[in-house]
């Protein structure tokens, strides 16, 4: 690759706007707030933000549950606010990529409130509206992600509207050309408005089944999966006809610079790379979360590795994601030491990695009092561990008020250790995570061989899981430990000479890695 694309060589940062900055004293974070802190993501070195859901929104779902498409909530800012933000982050080289929901809407979206006013509606068919079963109750079995049935009864119209999500979150069907031509609009407004790209929410929920059958059981469930796992969505999700709408997706972003479309799919290797499309292009990236999910354990890490690199079809652009706003936090999951590995792993693979907030200081997980509890997902099947509160708690930036988030009372708890972790205290410190994220960030900017080269794995035992990344002739190696005790490294012939450029803690030696200790070679 000689001349690679701005989201191919850089990398993303996952901005929660509710919890990135409140410059209004209300304790919730707007667009002006991102706007201050635009100079620390770039200090950091990150090349692109990524703002979750900022539209209008009855925030049933925070903001996943969108009133109007090409709107601000005001909770957020405005119009006005969004245009600059966008123009001062383009002014310092930042690339913005914002949120698209198109699987369903708010229950209060002016379309569901005209679909559900009458059969005969011109927007009936935006939803998906069906009659009860023949005996009575829901037209089948699915069961909303958040439990419970996914069909919600309306006594007025009498029939079922289908909800993937909460009851408020209507699914669109976008089998309707009307709907599919209003939603590509969508697009089309941001992107005029200069607009970077997308990350598409839900992307393999948007079709379904045309005939509605039931969803077979799961054989592996067990209760805390969450109810939604008592069945496999079979026919709910990841439909043939899907990607057809990520080629209308993909070729409206084509229609403009250097836009780029990431699709949010959990789903298998195999079927996920249906999504950078089968016989015309889909989108650019879609997500790939095994690192969230998978074993922390150097072999099995490889073979995932290997087996995702040997999946890509031709052309197709890696990328990894170590954290986001559903899943617990990287310090959470594997403890601070190792994180700090997992840090060094997400940045020097092959490939575009997105880092979400709050991870280049460490943060972890937060306990929630009960009464503190915000999340929907949380107060629908409480205590199993599905509530998404605890990632989804206040930045720290400094050891004043309030961490220096909010003049105001925050509207989640911070971490207990704000006063020490946050990002003032961990800037000037050459041991501290920010610190470990910013030299690795500078040396994917100085090493083509990190951000576009190639990736060869090295055999290596035990705890140990290494590579090379080679770009012409130059060549990199990693060496990471993934456990806590000390590991030896046999180190390649052809990398004898090569110079320790980072390590994740103080050592020397990388033939003799410490616990959770990584090194790069170069």
């Amino acid at each position: 690759m000689t001349d690679p694309l701005w989201w191919q060589h850089g990398v993303i940062y996952q901005i929660y706007p509710r919890s990135f900055q409140d410059s209004n004293g209300d304790g919730i974070g707007d667009l002006r707030g991102i706007e201050s802190r635009l100079d620390d993501l770039v200090a950091l070195g990150v090349d692109a933000i990524w703002v979750s859901p900022i539209y209008p929104s009855p925030q049933a779902d925070f903001g996943y549950d969108v009133a109007d498409y090409t709107g601000i909530d005001p909770r957020f800012g405005t119009l006005e606010d969004f245009d600059s933000l966008l123009n001062a982050a383009h002014d310092r080289g930042l690339k913005l990529l914002l949120d698209f929901v198109p699987n369903h809407s708010s229950d209060q979206h002016p379309w569901f409130l005209e679909s559900r006013s009458s059969r005969d509606n011109p927007k009936r068919d935006w939803y998906l509206w069906r009659d009860p079963a023949p005996g009575g109750g829901p037209p089948n079995n699915w069961i909303s992600d958040f439990g419970g049935s996914a069909w919600e009864y309306d006594p007025d119209i009498g029939q079922y509207y289908y909800h993937a999500f909460l009851k408020e979150q209507p699914d669109l069907n976008w089998r309707n050309p009307e709907l599919r031509a209003a939603m590509l609009d969508v697009l089309r407004f941001w992107f005029d408005r200069g607009v970077d790209g997308f990350r598409i929410d839900v992307l393999w929920h948007m079709i379904k089944h045309p005939d509605f059958p039931d969803n077979p059981a799961n054989p592996a469930f067990t209760p805390a999966m969450g109810e939604m796992h008592q069945l496999l969505q079979l026919h709910s999700t990841d439909q043939p006809e899907v990607h057809g709408i990520a080629a209308e997706m993909r070729r409206v972003a084509d229609g403009y610079p250097e836009r780029v479309l990431i699709g949010e799919i959990y789903l298998p290797v195999d079927r996920l790379m249906d999504y950078y499309g089968k016989d015309q292009p889909g989108v650019h990236l879609p997500f790939n979360f095994q690192l969230i999910d998978a074993p922390w354990e150097a072999r099995s890490l490889a073979r995932l590795i290997a087996d995702y690199e040997a999946a890509l079809p031709a052309g197709g652009w890696p990328n990894w994601v170590l954290g986001n706003h559903d899943r617990p936090r990287a310090a959470t999951r594997f403890g601070p030491a190792q994180a700090r590995v997992a840090a060094m792993l997400l940045l020097t693979l092959r490939g575009t990695p997105t880092i979400y907030y709050g991870d280049e200081i460490g943060m972890a997980d937060v306990a929630i009092p009960p009464g503190q509890v915000q999340d929907p997902r949380e107060l629908r099947e409480p205590g199993i561990g599905l509530g998404r509160d605890p990632v989804r708690t206040p930045m720290a930036w400094d050891a004043s008020a309030n961490a220096g988030f909010s003049t105001a009372a925050p509207w989640l708890p911070l971490h207990q250790d704000w006063q020490a972790r946050n990002l003032a205290a961990q800037r000037d410190d050459p041991h501290s995570m920010w610190r470990l994220h910013h030299d690795l960030l500078a040396l994917r900017r100085k090493h083509r061989a990190l951000s576009i080269g190639d990736w060869l794995p090295i055999d290596c035992t035990g705890n140990l899981l290494a590579y090379e990344r080679r770009h012409g002739d130059a060549r990199l190696l990693v060496v990471l430990n993934l456990g806590d005790r000390p590991e030896s490294f046999a180190i390649p012939e052809w990398a004898e000479g090569l110079s320790v450029l980072r390590t994740t803690g103080t050592g020397d030696d990388p033939a003799i890695l410490g616990p959770n200790e990584g090194y790069i070679l170069g």
